[in-house]
């Protein structure tokens, strides 16, 4: 209770706001303690000035009349230039050059290029391709569309470009719904020309394949290849699993009937569907993985 009684007694604490006759006396009083300095007030600007000191000797005259004292001129001060960035040197260019999407001169105007948003693309007329994405990447863009007016222009690009890229990508945009005989060509002229050939459904879609080559162009293909256990039964998983409707159970249930992956690749039909778990249908995907053929005829 004491505690709270010497609270209550202590005066409240109230701000003070000085009248102008305060401040007119605390000026003058600040004045007379700086009047044996070199230091003056600017009370306009509340900014202390320092105030150099006046040499009143007065000089012997020259012959024109005039005081030893030099005139004083008066020049006006340059005003200071805007700091503007230095110049990129020639290794920053270049830093700056293949951190940019090249695209050719061609390909001005081409819708695609609203898509690609999460990279910088600059024009560039020294390139052949269509986009530059590395110094070994490239891509070749076609539509559709534009491939069945121009049937041979694709095969022109591919020679035009020649041998001068290690990742060379062609990038085919299905903007039409009837697109199997077109796309069979286009897969025919890919190959013969060493093209690694990406189809894209919309232009969202291929905008994200080509940001995607820039993104990963100095990552080790490790990164985006399936990691296999490097034991037997993980090989078998991998494989097995390709098939359809195989699941791990099931090859665990194979691996345990037949032994071996030779035995499982010679196994009948009958064979397979005899195991549990493995149904007709299963054992007739399992036979046809390894008895098909992998090509079709063409009449097919």
């Amino acid at each position: 209770m004491s505690g709270s009684s010497d609270k209550s007694q202590q005066p409240k604490r109230r701000f003070h706001i000085p009248t102008a006759e305060e401040l007119e006396k605390r000026r003058v009083e600040a004045e007379q303690l700086l009047s044996n300095t070199n230091i003056q007030i600017d009370m306009s600007t509340s900014i202390l000035k320092p105030q150099h000191p006046v040499d009143n000797t007065p000089s012997e005259p020259t012959s024109n009349g005039t005081n030893g004292a030099q005139p004083t001129t008066t020049t006006a001060t340059a005003a200071s230039p805007t700091p503007t960035r230095a110049p990129l040197t020639p290794t920053k260019q270049a830093r700056a050059y293949t951190q940019m999407v090249q695209v050719n001169e061609l390909q001005r105007g081409n819708p695609l290029l609203s898509s690609i948003r999460n990279v910088r693309w600059t024009y560039s007329n020294t390139i052949i391709p269509d986009f530059e994405v590395g110094r070994s990447s490239c891509i070749l863009y076609l539509s559709i569309k534009y491939h069945r007016l121009h049937p041979e222009y694709i095969s022109q690009r591919i020679e035009a470009l020649g041998r001068s890229y290690t990742t060379r990508v062609l990038l085919v945009y299905m903007d039409t719904d009837d697109s199997k005989v077109p796309l069979r060509e286009i897969n025919r002229v890919a190959l013969l020309g060493d093209m690694t050939l990406l189809l894209a459904w919309s232009l969202d879609e291929a905008g994200r394949y080509v940001e995607t080559l820039k993104a990963y162009e100095h990552k080790q293909p490790d990164i985006i290849r399936e990691r296999v256990e490097d034991t037997y039964v993980g090989r078998l998983n991998s494989f097995l699993t390709s098939i359809r409707s195989v699941n791990k159970t099931d090859v665990l249930t194979l691996a345990s009937n037949f032994k071996s992956m030779d035995k499982v690749a010679c196994a009948t039909v009958e064979e397979l569907a005899m195991c549990p778990g493995i149904g007709e249908l299963k054992a007739q995907r399992i036979y046809k993985a390894f008895n098909d053929p992998f090509v079709l005829p063409l009449n097919e």
